[in-house]
């Protein structure tokens, strides 16, 4: 059976915008109300944050969000049962982005079933090492039908790339630069040459560009030369400084769909 990312990448192969939120963030239950929001809006995937104590891959605003949300009580099983709960409010591929100690503190099948019982797509876990995800969590992922979304830099060897891309399924994330999420002084690189690099070394997969992506102009640049872009920090900002997120999360969308943004893929 297809996934919800294959589709909609078979659908709608350019110009997807995934929208990166933490749960539990501002308040515990803000995510019940945050994805009936992004489903009226013109974003194509919700990423739901797994509250960490030490997120690694992210910056001071998504490090932030974490906090808050885990001085809120938020945890996975709450967080798994919210997005049940307003899973039928939407048919938007949702993905979680987490770190491996908390699936392994939760238990992996215990994970993998409840991940699919809630109805989440994908997954992105960034500190988990391919070998491991080889010997313990494909399996799982294959019973219960769910991608799995690995990142690479602009730094990668190619052959590790094509290695990780071969393992990934929805798309692969490529991070923009070597920083953290959020990280405004890192410029957003043309990567374009790296991504040709991979197409002309047998590349199939979708990808996403994720880290730095803030507005129209970095989002319509980054489909000049991929699938789509990942926005993060930007957004949680936004929902945290929000008096009103029924007017505020459609304009911030609307915001970066703005310019024409339906390039083919070079």
């Amino acid at each position: 059976m297809k996934t919800k990312l294959e589709i909609l990448f078979e659908t709608k192969p350019n110009s997807n915008l995934s929208i990166f939120i933490t749960a539990g963030f501002p308040k515990k239950e803000n995510l019940l109300e945050i994805i009936p929001l992004l489903e009226k809006s013109e974003c194509d995937i919700i990423e739901i944050g797994i509250p960490f104590s030490d997120p690694l891959a992210d910056g001071t605003i998504i490090q932030q969000s974490s906090t808050i949300a885990l001085n809120n009580g938020m945890t996975l099983d709450i967080l798994l049962q919210q997005v049940k709960q307003v899973r039928k409010h939407t048919l938007k591929p949702i993905v979680l982005m987490g770190y491996l100690n908390t699936l392994l503190k939760y238990g992996l099948e215990k994970f993998y079933l409840t991940c699919y019982q809630s109805g989440v797509d994908g997954l992105i876990i960034p500190d988990l090492p391919l070998s491991e995800f080889k010997n313990e969590h494909k399996t799982y992922l294959k019973k219960y039908n769910i991608d799995f979304i690995f990142l690479i830099t602009p730094n990668t060897v190619t052959e590790r790339a094509l290695n990780l891309a071969k393992e990934s399924s929805g798309f692969l994330y490529l991070v923009s630069s070597n920083s953290t999420t959020g990280n405004n002084n890192s410029p957003i690189s043309n990567l374009t040459k790296e991504i040709n690099t991979l197409k002309n070394s047998g590349l199939t997969i979708p990808i996403l560009v994720g880290f730095g992506i803030k507005n129209a102009d970095d989002f319509e640049n980054v489909c000049e030369y991929a699938n789509g872009a990942i926005i993060g920090s930007a957004f949680v900002q936004l929902v945290q400084n929000s008096l009103d997120l029924k007017k505020d999360i459609p304009e911030f969308i609307n915001s970066i769909k703005t310019k024409k943004n339906d390039n083919s893929i070079k």
